[in-house]
């Protein structure tokens, strides 16, 4: 994708507007935004008037802003809620430099998106690849982030050897889908046991998430793997503890290795709960949305407050959405 012109006055201070300032109940109100040479797309329902700091949501691997379809509505009763495409993704940019896509540079785009869209301190949340960005966005800057919510996310790889096998699996994963194509990979994925459970949604719900998947394009997703991909990124496991802010690790009850990363995390980091919702796979916002809803909710409204929240060891807490 060409990257976003300057354009008019008028259009940039358009870009520099606030988020979320135009009266509750409007749609979504999508548009590009210039960073560093790549255009990210970003989508901003308003919230409601005396709400708190803004929510932005990061989506997964193959997914764009459409993957919060049916929760910003929900999750503007608390502030205003910003949805971006990340790098490679969706309606964003795709460069063809692999440098572009790296977890630094990603980091660096989108501190520097919420200046350009007058973010001082948000709440943010994170599905799988985007839980690992928004982890690394925090410990970049943990003044900008009141509180974080990680959606079936992971640390990183902690065994050099198995970081290093993953990471040469990305590679041979990147370079097949530049060789097949996006419908030949997007098959591939919905075959993985890893979304097994997603084949008990709805036809409709499944053909959307089909339609979101193939919107990408291959060189997009490509580097995205080789870039950001869980082989290349540092992992951060040992810098949990520096988190001195309220977490919220959300997980899929039938997500086992995601549940082991989670309880993991949890014993780690000093303010963290974690919140296992009954009868999800690793997309817990698409299998049970509104237990998704509920929870995460509950704890962006008051992410001080452990409120239905049993004590667990190490000062960590247990949650679950029924």
């Amino acid at each position: 994708m060409t990257p976003a012109s300057p354009g008019t006055a008028a259009e940039q201070a358009a870009d520099r507007r606030p988020a979320g300032r135009r009266p509750p109940g409007c749609p979504p109100r999508g548009r590009l935004v210039e960073v560093d040479g790549v255009a990210l797309y970003v989508e901003e329902t308003p919230g409601a008037p005396g709400t708190g700091d803004p929510i932005v949501l990061l989506h997964g691997f193959t997914g764009s802003t459409a993957t919060w379809e049916g929760h910003r509505e929900a999750l503007a009763r608390l502030g205003p809620v910003i949805a971006v495409d990340l790098v490679g993704h969706g309606r964003s940019g795709a460069p063809e430099a692999v440098d572009r896509y790296r977890m630094e540079r990603c980091v660096a785009d989108l501190l520097a998106l919420f200046d350009r869209l007058d973010l001082r301190r948000v709440r943010l949340v994170g599905y799988s690849m985007g839980g690992r960005v928004a982890l690394h966005v925090t410990l970049a800057a943990p003044a900008r982030v009141a509180c974080l919510v990680l959606e079936s996310a992971s640390p990183g790889i902690a065994d050099p050897a198995e970081r290093e096998q993953r990471r040469r699996q990305d590679e041979a994963l990147a370079d097949r889908i530049e060789r097949e194509g996006i419908a030949a990979f997007v098959r591939y994925w919905e075959s993985l046991p890893l979304f097994a459970t997603q084949q008990r949604l709805p036809a409709a719900v499944r053909k959307r998430l089909r339609a979101q998947r193939l919107a990408n394009r291959p060189r997009g997703l490509a580097n995205s793997l080789r870039g950001m991909g869980a082989g290349a990124q540092e992992p951060l496991w040992d810098r949990l503890p520096e988190l001195d802010l309220p977490v919220l690790v959300v997980v899929g009850e039938l997500d086992a290795k995601y549940c082991g990363i989670a309880q993991e995390m949890v014993r780690r980091l000093p303010r963290g709960r974690l919140a296992v919702v009954p009868g999800a796979g690793h997309a817990v916002h698409l299998e049970r949305p509104e237990a998704f809803i509920q929870v995460v909710g509950t704890f962006l409204a008051a992410p001080g407050t452990p409120a239905g929240v049993k004590p667990g060891a190490s000062g960590s807490g247990t949650s679950a959405a029924g």
